[in-house]
């Protein structure tokens, strides 16, 4: 019958269920995740397994793997490790976890248990080392325009950011649980993210770079607060000036009040400082927090004195130095004869000490920790009794590392984990568009012990069966120096 259109062919589309998505992907393309591909009508993995050797001096050599073509060649060395990164999962893990590999470990039988755990349940946490304020405390901080943490407690030196967690990703709107994804996503791959904090500032962090506060590249974190920088440098000032003020937004600090002034037999000045009295030469709350002198409001540092009184020592000619905890502001002073201070270029003597201050402070970086919930069902991947898992690495039996990556276990119920991104791979971390985040985990133990925990015992395979005949999921991997410690 003629001008009868031909029939369509059928594409097919297959089914992947490496997580809660289950995306049905056509040939050729990927998933929503871009992790997964329909190659050839097979789920492979996109990304290779990343290996870690000592004896490999980086490179990223990759190693055929589970490929017809495979003849054997390439084993991986002897002492190398298999990571989660590019592992591929078995979530909801009512099967064995993608790789469950023997080894020995100083002539010990060891079983390393291998996955990338997807994770709804976790967050990063941000250090910002700056002596600047950030925002109050609770501030709701905003990724494009979401809420996706808040500012946590200010620690020594550095502001504190938490963010993500369950109830950002999950329990919000969609577009605050992508950027929420996102944003934990970049910060834990290396990634800058623009941040802004309501009522606050706004930030530009990144792991291991300096913080971008407002525009402004922060240069070093203070050397401690007012009263610790006046105990290690009083004796650096005495007899080159007759008072001291180091100024700062939690504890200002006055030498001759002080106790290290005190036992040095400072004299007294007659100083007044407008704040609360803590102890001898401490005071808090001389200003409100801001982006001034020692992360105060104050651009100048005489706005924090009162009078001068004379019958406590106050005289014509005293000299004073002003100066904040990072030593970048600084300022001299000497009485008048009304008793008012007048400014005066900073005598060379003083220049050695307000340079020594600036030598002690440490580089102004910022420090992501992921922090994630390994409970659930990725235990039941590793054993058949899932709380044995979670005792044995409670007990330090079981070592858990992510991406080849230490470990800081949190006492108390369940698997919650800290990990320093740095430590691990460049791209170690992946999502799913649940949203969820994807992080590598792998749990080392010894045979014995794992087969008393109830593992998959006929799961486990050596290095060299692992390389032959791959995972469920078909990839290459790269085999990438190892750092003791960590990635």
């Amino acid at each position: 019958m003629t001008g009868e259109a031909a029939p369509r062919a059928v594409v097919e589309k297959i089914r992947c269920d490496a997580c809660p998505v289950m995306c049905y992907i056509a040939p050729g393309q990927t998933g929503a995740c871009d992790r997964y591909a329909n190659e050839g009508g097979r789920i492979i993995r996109t990304d290779p397994v990343t290996l870690l050797s000592r004896t490999v001096n980086g490179g990223g050599r990759i190693i055929p793997f589970a490929r017809a073509e495979w003849d054997g060649a390439m084993i991986p060395p002897a002492d190398t490790f298999v990571t989660g990164i590019g592992a591929g999962t078995t979530y909801p893990d009512y099967k064995p976890a993608p790789f469950i590999v023997s080894s020995q470990v100083a002539g010990a039988d060891m079983v390393t248990v291998v996955t990338e755990a997807i994770f709804s349940y976790c967050g990063v946490k941000v250090k910002i080392d700056t002596d600047r304020h950030l925002g109050l405390e609770g501030a709701i901080v905003r990724a494009g325009g979401e809420a996706v943490g808040h500012v946590t407690t200010a620690e020594y030196g550095s502001q504190m950011l938490s963010l993500g967690g369950v109830h950002h990703l999950t329990g919000g709107s969609k577009p605050e649980g992508r950027q929420t994804c996102a944003a934990l996503l970049a910060l834990c791959n290396g990634e800058a993210v623009d941040l802004t904090i309501d009522g606050g500032s706004a930030l530009t962090v990144q792991a291991g770079a300096a913080p971008v506060v407002d525009g402004t590249r922060e240069r070093r974190m203070r050397v401690g607060c007012g009263s610790a920088t006046i105990g290690m440098f009083a004796a650096q000032w005495q007899g080159l000036v007759d008072e001291v003020v180091v100024v700062d937004d939690h504890i200002t600090g006055v030498v001759s009040e002080h106790q290290a002034g005190k036992v040095l037999g400072w004299a007294d000045t007659g100083i007044k400082i407008l704040g609360h009295r803590s102890t001898p030469g401490r005071y808090f709350r001389v200003s409100e927090p801001g982006l001034g002198w020692g992360g105060t409001k104050i651009s100048d540092p005489l706005e924090i004195l009162g009078p001068w009184n004379a019958r406590k020592g106050a005289r014509p000619g005293l000299t004073l130095l002003m100066v904040s905890t990072t030593g970048e502001e600084y300022a001299y002073y000497v009485l008048d004869e009304a008793l008012v201070p007048q400014p005066h270029p900073l005598p060379m003597a003083l220049h050695e000490t307000v340079r020594l201050i600036d030598e002690n402070c440490e580089p102004s970086l910022c420090t992501v920790l992921f922090i994630g919930g390994a409970g659930g069902s990725l235990r039941a991947g590793v054993t058949q009794n899932p709380v044995r898992l979670t005792r044995s690495v409670q007990s330090g039996a079981t070592r858990m590392t992510s991406g080849g990556a230490e470990c800081f276990v949190w006492p108390g119920g369940g698997i919650t984990f800290m990990v320093d991104v740095l430590r691990l791979p460049k791209g170690a971390f992946g999502y799913v568009p649940t949203p969820a985040l994807v992080a590598p985990l792998e749990f080392t133990l010894p045979h014995a012990a794992y087969l008393a925990m109830g593992g998959h015992e006929a799961a486990i395979r050596t290095l060299a069966e692992m390389v032959g005949q791959g995972g469920e999921y078909a990839t290459s991997a790269r085999l990438d120096g190892w750092v003791e410690g960590g990635a």
